[in-house]
């Protein structure tokens, strides 16, 4: 007898038993399954679940995802796990809980504001010691605060990344939204036919909004590519990054969450556009830097917000040292009296976002200051030699659609002090578990602030999730106080306690306390 086409896998196992075979034969039949079962998985997305792997050094909490969620069981009074099937009377079964995380909250950080001299940027990134900027010209700073400028050679117009997996000639990429030359866009219509946005030509008349990559080898010297990457209707910032985890190249652009309209009343474009559909944020993917599918929006402006608000840029970057750690510091624009506000959302996979709770990180300044009229977020986080963690945002003097005869702008950082941009926090007593994590180094750090009155005890433990020794919470040297990236340590112990490559998992006791984030090393 053999499971074969025409036996499912559940009648070939009530057979096998029925016909006095070997508990080994039927176990091996499930093995069997489960290894095809398993190579098929790794043919398309791989295997899921714990334990992760992190991109950079860091684990800073913007949201639940290297939370541990709990378990629970209902056990017999000894312990012992039951059934769904078991049969006890209404008060014998006990609810059991396991690393159940309790007390605590995400709290976002405001963030202090600081005017930038010398710079009119677009775009800052940190490129090891050096940071690099654009926006009109190219500068560079050796701490994040004071710039030389360098005259740009091409069109290095929208926002700029460093691609780590393009030749020395394509190091630096650029992406913006421009108008197809007639030239232009045949040449990308008689290639990509069936990849053209409506609204990209029906938006204005006459004109096809399209997106256009620059490649650059020095980020000063820049050729355009020729054929547009993707025609679509993209008229705002627009922010990509090669994506390593993905090996593909990630971009964000503005779309549209409109429904499709009726076919029963003829069509009039603009009009029935426009008067409709709320600005917000889409995503595209690729691993071809000259080809793009068209966007779908991902983001939309929540419930929470005004029925008249809109996601108008969507500045999408990361952690500082934790490039796996999505964040985006969306621009949101309050058409009800013209003013504007940076929110911010956070990704474990660059797709599904979560607005993060609280006000907004920061705000437009008062009329008449530097900042007063409107502002706007261009990427990226980077982290200043002293520790901080800085946003760069454009501002102007005027509101976003006054009439801007008179505009002036200027640029500047959203500070947040010793990188304290999210904490997990708890007033009072609070507990949590990680995920598991392979974790990058033996030894950790951590970023805390803790009241006088509280403390911080931290359990490792092994794969299993039993606490290693020497590791426990009875181990735990307090940490207390004002602590900014301090070694984590177990009664003079500095390092985890587990073997090399094995996975591990934390456990966090806490007492009126914030984390902002851990650092293996």
């Amino acid at each position: 007898m053999t499971e074969g086409k025409g036996c499912s896998r559940r009648d070939f196992l009530k057979l096998a038993t029925a016909a006095g075979l070997s508990a080994s034969l039927v176990k091996s039949s499930n093995a069997r399954e489960n290894e095809e079962t398993r190579s098929d998985m790794m043919t398309t997305q791989g295997h899921l679940g714990e334990p992760y792997d992190l991109a950079g050094k860091r684990l800073v909490f913007t949201n639940w995802h290297y939370v541990r969620p709990g378990d629970f069981r209902w056990s017999d009074a000894e312990g012992n796990k039951l059934g769904l099937s078991t049969s006890v009377g209404q008060w014998d079964a006990h609810f059991r809980r396991f690393d159940y995380p309790y007390g605590i909250r995400l709290a976002v950080q405001p963030a202090q504001k600081r005017r930038l001299e010398g710079v009119s940027s677009r775009i800052v990134i940190q490129d090891g010691s050096v940071y690099r900027a654009w926006g009109g010209a190219y500068y560079e700073s050796k701490d994040g605060m004071n710039w030389e400028s360098h005259e740009l050679i091409g069109d290095s117009s929208g926002t700029v990344f460093i691609d780590p997996s393009a030749p020395d000639e394509e190091r630096y990429k650029g992406v913006y939204l421009a108008d197809a030359k007639p030239e232009e866009f045949e040449a990308y219509r008689k290639r990509r036919p069936n990849d053209i946005q409506s609204l990209a030509i029906d938006a204005d008349p006459g004109r096809v909004h399209a997106v256009f990559g620059t490649v650059s080898p020095d980020g000063i010297h820049w050729k355009k590519i020729p054929v547009p990457i993707v025609v679509e209707h993209s008229d705002t910032q627009i922010v990509a990054y090669y994506d390593e985890r993905l090996r593909k190249y990630v971009m964000y652009t503005r779309n549209y969450p409109v429904a499709p309209r009726s076919d029963k009343v003829p069509y009039d474009g603009f009009k029935d556009i426009w008067e409709a559909c709320r600005r917000s944020i889409g995503r595209t993917e690729s691993d071809d830097f000259r080809n793009f599918p068209i966007s779908e929006v991902i983001v939309e402006p929540w419930p929470e917000l005004l029925p008249s608000d809109m996601l108008y840029t969507n500045c999408r970057t990361a952690i500082p040292s934790a490039p796996d750690q999505h964040l985006m510091f969306p621009t949101i624009w309050h058409t009800s009296d013209d003013s504007t506000s940076i929110a911010i959302m956070s990704s474990h996979d660059t797709k599904l976002w979560s607005h993060l709770p609280g006000g907004p990180v920061f705000e437009t300044g008062a009329f008449g200051e530097w900042d007063g009229g409107c502002i706007f977020a261009p990427p990226n986080l980077v982290e200043l030699p002293n520790g901080d963690f800085a946003l760069p945002y454009t501002s102007y003097t005027f509101p976003h659609k006054y009439p801007g005869g008179q505009l002036n702008s200027a640029c500047g950082y959203a500070i947040w002090q010793k990188g304290r941009l999210v904490a997990i926090e708890a007033p009072e007593i609070g507990y949590f578990a990680t995920a598991k994590i392979v974790p990058p180094g033996r030894k950790l750090k951590i970023n805390a602030v803790v009241h006088r009155a509280g403390s911080i005890l931290v359990e490792a433990t092994d794969s299993d999730r039993n606490p290693i020794p020497g590791r426990t919470f009875e181990d735990s040297v307090p940490i207390i106080g004002d602590q900014h990236w301090t070694p984590v340590t177990w009664k003079g112990k500095d390092d985890l306690g587990h073997k090399e490559g094995n996975p591990i998992m934390l456990r966090f006791r806490m007492d009126k306390a914030k984390i902002f984030g851990l650092e293996f090393g």
